[in-house]
């Protein structure tokens, strides 16, 4: 699980819009903020992931149904496993006769 932010989202939302609206570096904003650059870079590429200004990032919302997707598959998978445990545990260690081997059999030898 994620750790929490230490930034509340209000301020993210305004560091955002403070980097949108001005014509300064990311850098720059980020100072005067006194937050670390690289972490303002991220909130504004998120930004822009989810208005759809930005195609090559997931939105928030994608990336949410990207994780459920994959956590299904996950118990899928594991659900299969579990199914098929059984019918390769069964056949092992014993010996199965084929028809062909029974027509040779007689009863009483």
């Amino acid at each position: 699980m994620a750790r929490p932010s230490k930034y509340p989202p209000e301020f993210r939302e305004r560091a955002v819009r403070m980097v949108r609206r001005s014509e300064r570096p990311i850098a720059a904003v980020a100072r005067d903020l006194g937050i670390d650059h690289e972490t303002l870079r991220q909130w504004v590429r998120a930004d822009e992931a989810n208005d759809g200004s930005r195609s090559n990032r997931l939105s928030s919302a994608e990336r949410e149904e990207l994780s459920s997707l994959r956590r299904e598959v996950r118990e899928l998978r594991r659900a299969n496993e579990i199914l098929k445990a059984p019918y390769g545990y069964r056949g092992r260690g014993r010996r199965s006769r084929s028809p062909e081997r029974w027509r040779g059999r007689r009863r009483g030898s």
